[in-house]
């Protein structure tokens, strides 16, 4: 990024940030749900052992996974298809800011915000619900979120670019919520019904929930090389579909 460049993005990033957090209805709701489904799933019962560790741990990292990959898909889809149906991508045509520093401003926001829910997450986990994971754990489990967090801003905007403003919540709760409970961030696998269990190692979701559970020592019976494979591939597909619904909304609205 050029010198000329970087006060752009920032002003933008900066943009970006306050945007959120004037609309509390989307910002507010992200960073409080993880940590309410935390008070519903876990609380009462975070010493339980399950699967080498703790309820509580077990259930901190699902949230942790629930809570970044929610505010990537939900604030970000949601957000680009709501800015589509204002023409803000006409509006930003006429600015100097070239299309890839808008993109990167909105991921900047999106990993800020995300480690903003995580620590709120784990703060309460700690003060209330008296979980205390090694500092390396927590630490692991962080980055580990916060780099496969890139994977779900990516689905994110091919949801935004793929559907309109007043169907893009719809879209987003019928493909996200149920795959979440697919991939067992609020039931253990074991507890599935068998066939979603089956099905649930190829749900990105799981993988990412994967690598949050090895990351505080549960035993998943999985490589987390597989799992980053399996997001990276994700990831790749997503992009491309991302890329071909924005080239897509380029071409009509400016050819």
């Amino acid at each position: 990024m050029s010198a000329a460049l970087a006060p752009l993005v920032a002003a933008q990033t900066r943009a970006e940030y306050l945007k959120l957090w004037r609309i509390p209805a989307n910002s507010v709701t992200s960073l409080a749900l993880p940590i309410v489904f935390y008070i519903f799933i876990a609380l009462g019962h975070t010493s339980q052992p399950i699967a080498g560790t703790t309820y509580g741990v077990y259930v901190l990292a699902s949230m942790g996974a629930y809570a970044v990959s929610t505010v990537m898909v939900f604030s970000f889809g949601i957000g680009v298809a709501n800015e589509r149906g204002m023409r803000m991508d006409v509006l930003m045509r006429a600015t100097p800011l070239p299309p890839w520093a808008y993109l990167l401003a909105k991921a900047i926001t999106g990993l800020v915000f995300a480690t903003l829910s995580l620590a709120l997450l784990f703060a309460f986990a700690e003060l209330v619900g008296g979980v205390h994971p090694p500092v390396a754990a927590i630490l692991t489990l962080g980055w580990r979120l916060l780099a496969g967090s890139l994977v779900f801003l990516v689905v994110g905007f091919a949801i935004g670019y793929l559907s309109g403003p007043s169907a893009s919540i719809a879209v987003t709760n019928v493909i996200y919520l149920p795959t979440a409970f697919a991939s067992g961030l609020f039931i253990p696998r074991a507890a599935l019904e068998p066939h979603i269990a089956q099905a649930s190692p190829y749900l990105p979701l799981y993988r990412f929930g994967d690598l949050a559970w090895q990351a505080v020592g549960v035993h998943t019976g999985e490589s987390v090389l597989t799992d980053a494979l399996y997001l990276l591939g994700y990831g790749v597909v997503f992009f491309a579909i991302a890329l071909w619904a924005y080239r897509r909304e380029e071409s009509r609205k400016f050819s």
